[in-house]
């Protein structure tokens, strides 16, 4: 399966924190985090495993008890279940990886 990003529709989430969707099954997923300066990613959790790419720009992460400032070509993993959260210290892009993927996305 071919996925481009051109063809991606970005979605506003509102407080300077947009995504696309990119490729997915039911066994992964693949998400383009966009990040304003000062735009929040509150603290949550959920069942998936996650990994995060910071393609660019500059986070304070959150994961767990444990708080560090990440930059591009940084990658943080997060376990199913944890905390975690970040503030976009200069505006960047995540891409996060999910297994399995997040239902809860793709519901409209």
């Amino acid at each position: 399966m071919f996925v481009f990003n051109k063809d991606c529709v970005m979605e506003d989430l509102g407080s300077g924190v947009s995504r696309k969707i990119l490729a997915h099954n039911g066994k992964m997923m693949q998400v383009e985090v966009h990040f304003a300066d000062g735009a929040i990613g509150p603290m949550h959790n959920h069942p998936h495993e996650q990994l995060t790419y910071v393609l660019s720009g500059e986070f304070e992460f959150t994961i767990g008890d444990v708080t560090k400032i990440v930059k591009a070509g940084d990658t943080l993993y997060k376990e199913p279940n944890i905390m975690h959260g970040c503030t976009c210290l200069k505006a960047g892009i995540l891409l996060d990886t999910f297994t399995p993927q997040r239902e809860d996305f793709l519901k409209k």
